[in-house]
């Protein structure tokens, strides 16, 4: 009896290191999978991202949605992609502004917040124009080039997202710099959006027609 149920045990544990090896053989694959598809993001974007005083000149800018606060303001992150959008304007570096974002978003409508703050700093609301179904980096990217027929644009973002940014819509056809956002975030907000974005690459890699 003793000796059947040492067997029985042994072997359990043998079946239990079969499994934890098999559980570490995935968690390494999907590990090397997303740190693939991060260095992807960075590659198809090198050298297509600046700050605002070495960016290029472009026809429109674009701004990607984020959440807005409950008194329906622009919080620190797309308050930071607006002011970089601002700048361009003004320094002659871009003509118009394409706002993309959720106008029936979770935290509100994230275009009639983007355009409130532009016009509130003094943006001449004949060169915006907004898409308010760019509920995704990839959509915003997508219909930027067949709903508005852009080519050319700079888009904004904080250096987290960028480089997924800049991929995406370089792949869908428009030949995209992107500039650094500004973001008086905390800390814990940095470290949830830098985990968001090294998840958010394989998606992104999949989904994408590799065009340039």
């Amino acid at each position: 009896m003793k000796g059947r149920m040492a067997e029985e045990h042994s072997g359990t544990r043998r079946r239990l290191r079969r499994i934890a090896r098999a559980g570490l053989v995935v968690a390494g694959g999907l590990v090397l999978v997303t740190a693939g598809a991060n260095i992807a993001m960075w590659t198809l974007s090198s050298g297509h991202r600046s700050d605002v005083a070495a960016a290029p000149s472009a026809p429109v800018v674009i701004v990607p949605g984020a959440r807005v606060a409950t008194d329906g303001t622009p919080m620190a992150y797309l308050r930071g992609r607006l002011d970089v959008a601002i700048e361009l304007v003004k320094a002659g570096k871009a003509e118009e502004i394409l706002l993309s974002g959720d106008a029936g978003g979770s935290s509100g409508d994230e275009i009639a917040s983007m355009l409130r703050y532009l016009l509130d700093h003094g943006i001449d609301p004949a060169i915006v124009r907004s898409d308010r179904a760019g509920l995704s980096t990839r959509e915003t990217c997508e219909r930027a080039k067949s709903m508005f027929g852009i080519d050319r644009a700079i888009i904004v973002s904080q250096y987290q997202h960028l480089p997924r940014a800049v991929a995406l819509c370089r792949a869908a056809g428009i030949e995209a710099d992107g500039v650094v956002a500004y973001c008086e975030c905390r800390q814990v907000t940095e470290i949830r959006n830098n985990v968001r974005e090294w998840l958010a690459a394989p998606k992104a890699a999949a989904e994408m027609p590799l065009r340039r």
